[in-house]
């Protein structure tokens, strides 16, 4: 079996291929996760020295080593805007999640000066991880945002001094605005193309891309809305496919397909992906292009229209024109989350846990994820 093709990108999933439009999630009994083990990877509980870590990021580098990167926010549990101590740690595992190391610190800024919303994609045609981040000095420009990127060349071991690319991504004029790249993951497109998503909260989310691995990077001025925190995905057409979360109340997320490479765009609403208004994740874990059996998207968020609870996972046979019920990965409290496909075929999950108390992560095969209904064909 070929390796599940990476794509990024913040759910879980009831299992089987019945597909449903009910707005009202109703997780049965037997659809709750009884055998799954969780690893509390960051929690502040015992740490007088911490107030909580915040936003997930996962990916798996080059080299089948696990990356998991979060927001240690120090004085308070305060977003950017409001603490002048976050920094960005990571954990990494070698042995598809069992084991991890010890928190080891990716940016730590002096005191007025902030990391926060780590993301990360990898390029699997270099062999390089990129790990983007906000920044802010709340000293001598609070309420100004700056993107930032790093880079490793060794699977997360090590990164690069971070660089400034908010000139490049983002526009003078949008100086002062409330802009911010998104948590979680980015994509890897099949012509190369490094593709990831900007917020402009009142104007809505844009794509920004690298077309020579990382070296220079570009926006997409052609902005989706209504959109908040998104996540980018290429179809298998080629088409690039936005999921948004959205601010509007309305209890779903939203959904925009460009057939252009971005220039235009077509939005509806998905309402069978019930939504509170949070960042989730969506990701493809087979392609028949590259050599699998099926096209297969994951999907998760925190299944509940008003509550970031239920975390769950859906499967999607057709591209995202529908999605399965969904298996719950976990009923109470589950908030972000960021999905990647494992070295050895199975579907990890790192989320914010019972109101951000623990993050965890966990890992399932697809034959539990469709309650044995569906299995990679290893011919």
């Amino acid at each position: 079996m070929k390796k599940p093709l990476l794509i990024l990108t913040f759910a879980a999933l009831s299992a089987c291929n019945s597909f449903t439009s009910s707005k009202t999630p109703k997780p049965s009994q037997e659809n709750i996760s009884k055998d799954l083990v969780f690893h509390n990877l960051f929690s502040a509980e015992n740490n007088p020295d911490i107030s909580c870590y915040r936003i997930p990021a996962l990916v798996t580098a080059p080299n089948g080593d696990l990356i998991a990167a979060i927001d240690e926010r120090v004085p308070s549990c305060a977003d950017l805007r409001g603490s002048g101590n976050i920094n960005i740690v990571q954990r990494r595992s070698a042995d598809n999640g069992k084991t991890w190391t010890t928190k080891e610190t990716v940016i730590d800024f002096p005191e007025g000066r902030s990391a926060s919303d780590p993301s990360m994609i990898v390029d699997e045609q270099t062999g390089e991880v990129f790990l983007f981040y906000n920044y802010m000095d709340l000293d001598k420009e609070k309420d100004v945002y700056y993107l930032h990127v790093m880079k490793s060349s060794d699977n997360g071991k090590t990164w690069t001094s971070p660089k400034d690319i908010t000139a490049q991504i983002s526009k003078e004029e949008w100086h002062n605005d409330f802009k911010f790249i998104t948590s979680g993951r980015g994509i890897q497109t099949s012509e190369g193309r490094l593709l990831h998503t900007l917020v402009r909260l009142k104007e809505g989310v844009y794509l920004f891309a690298s077309d020579d691995h990382g070296d220079t990077w570009f926006l997409i001025d052609s902005p989706v809305t209504p959109a908040d925190e998104s996540k980018v995905i290429q179809l298998s057409n080629g088409d690039y496919m936005i999921n948004s979360r959205v601010n509007t109340g309305e209890g779903h997320r939203y959904v925009h397909i460009s057939e252009d490479k971005g220039k235009t765009w077509n939005t509806k609403t998905e309402e069978i992906l019930v939504d509170p208004g949070n960042n989730a994740s969506i990701l493809r874990y087979t392609s028949v292009e590259d050599g699998d059996d099926k096209n297969r998207l994951l999907f998760s968020n925190s299944n509940d229209a008003k509550a970031r609870k239920n975390l769950t996972v859906r499967i999607s046979y057709d591209e995202g024109e529908t999605w399965s019920e969904g298996k719950t990965i976990y009923t109470g409290g589950a908030a972000y989350s960021s999905m990647t496909i494992l070295e050895n075929g199975e579907i990890g999950v790192f989320f914010e846990k019972d109101d951000y108390k623990e993050n965890s992560f966990t890992s399932f095969s697809l034959e539990w994820l469709t309650n044995g209904e569906d299995s990679i064909n290893k011919e």
